[in-house]
């Protein structure tokens, strides 16, 4: 019952997101593959030098590669963060009429933008058979990299959702922010461009440690880093843990509030 209540939420979310276009459901497609080709066109001339190799005979498209490999999870964390963190009030009306649990009702939206991504991915995928880029076994570890990502989005939403709620700052004040760690996190330039005393700062910025592993795994070739991935799953299910007590306890707070 609440799993098919859930998917249908998911569904209607992607359609009601294009009602009324031309296009419909194209524009989930064109708008990541514009802003990527954007990116592109502006970065891949100042990153290329410093990116180094991807494997022989594919430097024209290395930075491609690169970053479509950061900005296509980016998207899908982003937009989950942000959209759970004003769940509540978006959806004031359908938490007066139907009683859905609070903890899972923003699980539409992890589901609706992970759609989003493994669409992306496959528009990857297909752009990198056609230039002959090799893909390996390794590319399995990409569900799991996802997923314990989709966590940490939806756990860190969770709180501020919450919070949101009660402080309507918050709604405001989150895409200055996620704008900022965007910016703070290597997803379209190269590392290696910063001092390498910025680096201390990586180590604590939770989304690089994600935008390493995709790295690894498509770019290298390689097995993930699984030790911290699994601190990242750590600290997201410490998160999740809060976030579910303060609604626990504000739940019928909340209920009144929107």
């Amino acid at each position: 019952m609440i799993l098919s209540l859930i998917l249908n939420f998911s569904k209607q979310d992607l359609k009601d997101k294009y009602t009324g276009s031309v296009l419909g459901g194209l524009w989930a497609f064109i708008i990541p593959l514009t802003n990527i080709l954007m990116f592109t066109l502006i970065f891949s001339k100042i990153m290329g030098a410093r990116l180094g190799s991807v494997g022989a005979g594919f430097e024209e498209y290395g930075y491609s590669i690169y970053l479509i490999c950061g900005i296509v999870p980016w998207a899908a964390f982003s937009s989950t963060l942000l959209r759970v963190t004003t769940v509540y009030r978006d959806k004031a009306g359908l938490i007066g009429k139907v009683q859905l649990s609070l903890l899972i009702l923003p699980v539409y939206i992890v589901l609706s933008e992970s759609f989003v991504f493994f669409v992306s991915m496959i528009f990857f995928i297909g752009f990198l058979l056609l230039i002959g880029f090799p893909l390996d076994v390794h590319w399995l570890f990409i569900p799991c990299v996802f997923l314990i990502q989709q966590i940490l989005a939806f756990s860190i939403g969770l709180v501020l959702a919450v919070l949101s709620v009660f402080v309507e700052d918050i709604r405001e004040m989150m895409p200055v922010l996620v704008q900022f760690w965007f910016w703070l996190t290597p997803v379209v330039y190269v590392v290696t461009i910063l001092p390498s005393e910025y680096m201390e700062f990586m180590a604590v910025n939770p989304y690089y440690h994600f935008a390493q592993a995709y790295r690894d795994i498509v770019i290298g070739h390689q097995t993930p880093d699984f030790s911290i991935l699994l601190k990242m799953l750590g600290l997201s299910l410490l998160i999740f843990g809060f976030g579910s007590f303060l609604l626990k306890k504000l739940e019928r707070d909340i209920r009144d509030f929107v």
